[in-house]
């Protein structure tokens, strides 16, 4: 089988299933081998400011132009058998109709055209749901099975942990962008109550909304998670660093960066570290530290 996956939680789903030896060709922004081609290029200048991403996201939206180039030409020449896609966001990763339409386009050129599966994950279950759709379009079921018993597992123990200590629930706010204040929906509420807190910005499975600086300020959150899409620990670092200075009255609040790209902005298996991570930071004395985990403490 040859896979192309235009999606990097699809990638990560591929990899944790054993199936990197499928993968003929991944987007630019999947943890993948470097020899592995990559298809995609972003539109956007991802090394801007927040600010400047922002606006030039906008622009680009409002003038009905792709945010992401697919090498269609690169596309064809690698065969594939299966294309796996999203339909959650046009913002994070190539949109399935410009997919769906490359796929028929290049069927014109290689035999059979290439199947499309489409993810569209905005929960926890639907995630895992989509890691055994991913699993058996690859061949990989038993695979799957066992991975996501894995994950459930994890989970559990994090929850048992925090019951048996009954644990207090601190308040947390998720940011995942910052410029302006997007607090993180989705999944991330979900991730942030498994941890052992209590999300006061953001409902599970609801899309992510911009904030006002008064209404984070009036949230009262104990903790501020700051994980912009797409940044990994040392940017994020850098806007948890910005806005600490910029708003005084975040004195009192712990302030922590996420890795993002390992921790909560890409649906699939990584969301349980980010659960474990999470957990670290709201119950320390409960869980083993972990210095790979992708948090630091910026401030409180």
């Amino acid at each position: 089988m040859r896979v192309i996956s235009l999606l990097p939680s699809a990638t990560d789903a591929i990899v944790a299933l054993g199936g990197l030896d499928v993968l003929v060709g991944v987007s630019h922004a999947c943890d993948a081998p470097k020899s592995i081609p990559r298809v995609t290029a972003p539109a956007v200048d991802a090394t801007a400011t927040s600010g400047a991403i922002d606006a030039a996201v906008r622009e680009i939206a409002q003038a009905g132009r792709p945010l992401f180039a697919l090498d269609e030409a690169r596309i064809a020449s690698l065969t594939p058998d299966l294309i796996i896609t999203q339909a959650l966001c046009d913002v994070c990763a190539v949109s399935e109709t410009d997919v769906r339409a490359l796929a028929v386009r290049i069927g014109g050129r290689i035999a059979p055209s290439p199947r499309v599966v489409s993810v569209s994950g905005s929960t926890l279950d639907s995630v895992f749901a989509d890691i055994t759709t991913i699993a058996a379009a690859i061949a990989l079921s038993s695979d799957g099975d066992a991975l996501l018993a894995g994950l459930r597992r994890r989970m559990r123990t994090v929850h048992d942990t925090l019951k048996a200590a009954r644990a207090p629930r601190p308040r947390v706010a998720v940011l995942e962008w910052t410029d302006p204040l997007y607090a993180g929906g989705h999944w991330v509420p979900e991730q942030v109550a498994r941890a052992g807190g209590i999300d006061v910005l953001a409902t599970a499975g609801t899309h992510s909304v911009v904030v006002t600086p008064p209404q984070l300020r009036d949230a009262n959150a104990d903790i501020l998670l700051v994980a912009p899409c797409g940044f990994g620990i040392e940017r994020a670092a850098g806007e948890a660093r910005k806005l600490a200075r910029t708003h005084a009255w975040l004195a009192n609040t712990q302030i922590w960066a996420l890795d993002a790209n390992r921790l909560t902005s890409r649906p699939g298996p990584h969301l349980v570290d980010g659960i474990e991570t999470m957990a670290r930071i709201f119950a320390p004395s409960l869980f083993t530290a972990d210095d790979s985990a992708g948090a630091n403490r910026i401030a409180g």
